[in-house]
Parts: structure tokens; C-alpha cells; sequence
């Protein structure tokens, strides 16, 4: 955290109705596996509302993003430390220790120690929640200059001692005599130290998210072969990327004691073949859901200059876009835990004035191929929006000659904190490449939650 400172700066009734609604379309990309094209769009009318501050982003790195278990941004844009009023840092699985990282992070990294810094948790778009706090911060005129950013490290992650254990010790810890200390001692057993491992599973339903997944896809008949397809394209899509060079916002890292690390090193193109040899990794023997079509722990960190337009123009810098309008939101944590692109879509598009027809960069969150693509089929279902969401109609699919095509969390990985600010920086440099004007980003998240952002490309 603080070197890329430095450096940058179980089913229910409904799941058998949506199985019968939804077996009859099936989805394969296996026709669109490369990139579409730039695209070439006149200019729109920008999102620009009176009387309220145009916030920039004027840069964003990250650290390669890594498989966990192996091996920045003020360099990047040059900014003083002094002008930065506040910092704030997205992290899913805290160290106790450094339980407000973006503080240690920004002392670390040489911030002064009347900068303030705070940490917010939301899951897998704990970042996206660091981005739009720092907006409203601008917004508000309470800040010009905000870092905002997100680290996960799951090579290291807290493991506990077992509750009874945990009680013993601070039960000898209160014991103020020999014969109390003996007493609880003799109530040890060796059980006490089976240690308690961190679990990605829901507090509400105990459910882990890949069962969860496997059930969703199986509720929107996504097959097994649609999911490795999507897989494939996403693996692809992102070494093309990675050799063409156009994932420019990953800086070095020195991994300590250790050597230092250049690129992604997740993206593994393999072959339908190789991937249909795979068991099913959550519901066993039958599932869909394996560990070709899911996105793998990574550890990894991002970090962005969010400013008030006139204020980093006062400085001579030309931002990269716009942050527009954005929304949150939350639906049913059993059945619907992955459909908060689903939901949000349609919200920001209207909050914004725009259809789909005016995106020009989709990004969203890849956690798994079913994911994205039973969101892809809720999407473009009538029957979906009018039941589940009260809507008249479908807000409709993203087009996939438009969608992750520089590669998704399934390819490049997904550190759970950090990667709300690729997808935005990935939204950025695509429309900035390809000469569209907008960008929309999704994410789902534990919890049903999920998020929705409009990027606006900065005129040349």
C-alpha cells in the first residue's frame, strides 16, 4: 500500500422459474472473442450540471495485480503531497493491526500527518465506495484534491485462534492467582487450537459466492460451455491487451525479498479443451462453476488523483475524465447476490440521461463467467424487469464488441479492494483509445449490493 503511494502518488421456488424463462436463450460469445474495433462516435452533450463542481480524474495506477501466494501514483502525476486534503482507501479483509490502512499507508508513503485518511469496506466494491466518498468530498467543497484507491493482500490474510480458545486466553489474562490460572488450564483441550480460517461466504446465508454463482447460472441456463467461452474471451482479450501495451496503468512493484513485478500475472489463454477437463470447484458432481470461469484471489493495490476540475487545471494537469453520475444498490443476498449490475444500470443511465445506446466502453466486474453473463440475460429480459425489479422494460444487454475488451477480473484478478478504481481507469484510457465519450462501470458485491458509474472522457 504505501509503495504504490509512492510510486503512483441453497435454491428456492424462484429459482425454478427463472430456469424455465431463461432456458430457451442461450448465450455464447464464442463468435466475438476478439475486440470489436475502435469506435468512432460523434460527440454527445456532456453530463455538466449547473452550479455543481466538475470532478477529474487525473490519473490512476496500479501495482500489477497478482495470484495470490506469488510473487505509483505520486511518481506518476507529480503532485506535491501538501495540496492532497484527504485520503481515502478501500480493503475487504483487514489486518487488525493496520485496521485503518489508508492512515498507514499515507504515513508510509511520506504524506504529512495532518492529512486526513480513512478506510471504507464494501465488499468487492469497497473501492468504488473510496472513489465516490472523495467525489462527494469535492463535491461538497469540502476537498480539492482527494487520493482514493483499495488493497487486498490474500496471501496474508488474518487467521484466528478458535472462540474457545480466544476465551481462555483472556480469561488467564484476567485470572489474578496461580490456582485461577491452573483451573482454566485444565480445561484446555486440543481442539481449542483448530484455528478459524476466513471463509468468502455470506454472514446471512452461509453460502459461499461460487455456490451461489453456480446456482445463478443454472437459474439463466448459462451452460457450462457458455461460461468457459466467456472465460477464454476474457483471458484473451486481456494478453492482447497486456502485449499491446495498453494496460498503462500498472506500474513496478518490488515485492519485498523478492523480485520486481512488471504485469498481470493471472492471464493464462488456454483452449475449451483444457478447461472442460476441470471438476465443478462448489457443487459437486454437476455443477458449472470451476476455476477456468471464476476470477482467482489476487493480491493487489490501486490508487487515483480525484480533483475539482479547476483546481488541477490551476495546476496544469489535463485530466482523463470526468466522474459523473453513480448509484448503489442492494437486492436479495440469496438469490440475487451477484445482480447488482442488473439493477444499477438501468438506475445510472436514467439518473444520467443516457441509454445504452450512448455507452461507449462497458466495464464491468467479472467475479465469474456465469455472473456476467446471467446478468447479460437478466438484462435483456422483459419478464425479469417487470418481476424482480418493477420495471416496464429491459434496460438490455451491453453489447460485447463494447464490453471488458481489454480483459475483466476473471483475467487480470480481482484483489476484492482495488478494483473498483481499474474498472474506472480501464473505462478511461479505452474511451481516451477508442474516441468514445462514455463509459459505464458495474460491479456486484457481497452482501446483494452493487454499483454504477458514468465516465465521462475529458476533451482533448
Amino acid at each position: 500500500m504505501t509503495s504504490i503511494l509512492t510510486s503512483m502518488f441453497k435454491n428456492l421456488p424462484s429459482t425454478s422459474k427463472w430456469a424455465l424463462r431463461f432456458s430457451l436463450r442461450p448465450l455464447s460469445c464464442s463468435s466475438q472473442l476478439r475486440a470489436a474495433p475502435a469506435v468512432q462516435t460523434k460527440s454527445k452533450k456532456t453530463l455538466a450540471k449547473p452550479n455543481i463542481r466538475n470532478i477529474v480524474v487525473v490519473d490512476g495506477v496500479r501495482i500489477p495485480f497478482l495470484q495470490s501466494g506469488t510473487s505509483g501514483l505520486l511518481h506518476r502525476t507529480s503532485v506535491p503531497k501538501d495540496v492532497v486534503d484527504y485520503i481515502i482507501f478501500g480493503t475487504v479483509i483487514q489486518e487488525v493491526k493496520t485496521s485503518n490502512v489508508a492512515r498507514e499507508a499515507a504515513l508510509g508513503a511520506g504524506f504529512s500527518d495532518k492529512t486526513p485518511a480513512h478506510t471504507v469496506t464494501m465488499a468487492c466494491i469497497s473501492a468504488n465506495q473510496a472513489m465516490t466518498t472523495g467525489v462527494g468530498l469535492i463535491a461538497s467543497g469540502q476537498c480539492d484534491v482527494v487520493v482514493a484507491g483499495g488493497v487486498e493482500l490474500m496471501s496474508d490474510v488474518p487467521i484466528r485462534h478458535s472462540r474457545k480458545m480466544r476465551k481462555m486466553m483472556l480469561d488467564l489474562n484476567k485470572a489474578k492467582t496461580l490456582g485461577q490460572r491452573l483451573s482454566l488450564l485444565s480445561k484446555f483441550r486440543l481442539n481449542f487450537l483448530s484455528p478459524e480460517l476466513p471463509a468468502v461466504a455470506e454472514f446471512s446465508t452461509s453460502e459461499t459466492m461460487g455456490h451461489s454463482a453456480d446456482r445463478l447460472a443454472a437459474a439463466f441456463a448459462v451452460s457450462r460451455l457458455d461460461q468457459d467461452e466467456y472465460a477464454l474471451r476474457s483471458h484473451s482479450l486481456a494478453k492482447k491487451a497486456q502485449d499491446e501495451g495498453l494496460l498503462s496503468d500498472v506500474v513496478p512493484f518490488k515485492v519485498p525479498g523478492k523480485d520486481t513485478v512488471t504485469k498481470d500475472n493471472g492471464i493464462r489463454p488456454s483452449s475449451l479443451e483444457q478447461m472442460a477437463k476441470l471438476k465443478p470447484a462448489f457443487i459437486k458432481p454437476y455443477g458449472t462453476v470451476t476455476a477456468a470461469n471464476s476470477s482467482f484471489l489476487t493480491d493487489g493495490a490501486s490508487a487515483m488523483l480525484i480533483m475539482a476540475e479547476e483546481k488541477a487545471l490551476a495546476m496544469g494537469y489535463k485530466p482523463k475524465a470526468y466522474l459523473r453520475d453513480f448509484v448503489y444498490v442492494s437486492q436479495d443476498p440469496k438469490d440475487q447476490l451477484l445482480l447488482g449490475p442488473t439493477y444499477a444500470t438501468p438506475k445510472v443511465l436514467e439518473k444520467a440521461g443516457l441509454t445504452m445506446t450512448d455507452i461507449d466502453a462497458f466495464e464491468f466486474h467479472e467475479a465469474f463467467s456465469g455472473q456476467i453473463l446471467a446478468n447479460f440475460k437478466a438484462m435483456d429480459s422483459d419478464w425479469f424487469a417487470q418481476n424482480y425489479m418493477g420495471r416496464k422494460t429491459k434496460v438490455g444487454a451491453p453489447p460485447l464488441e463494447k464490453f471488458n475488451n481489454w480483459g475483466g477480473s476473471l483475467s487480470l484478478g480481482h484483489p476484492f479492494g482495488a478494483t473498483g478504481c481499474r474498472l474506472v481507469m480501464a473505462a478511461a484510457n479505452r474511451l481516451r483509445k477508442e474516441g468514445g465519450q462514455y463509459g459505464l462501470v458495474a460491479a456486484c458485491a457481497a452482501g446483494g449490493q452493487g454499483h454504477a458509474m458514468i465516465v465521462e472522457v475529458y476533451p482533448k
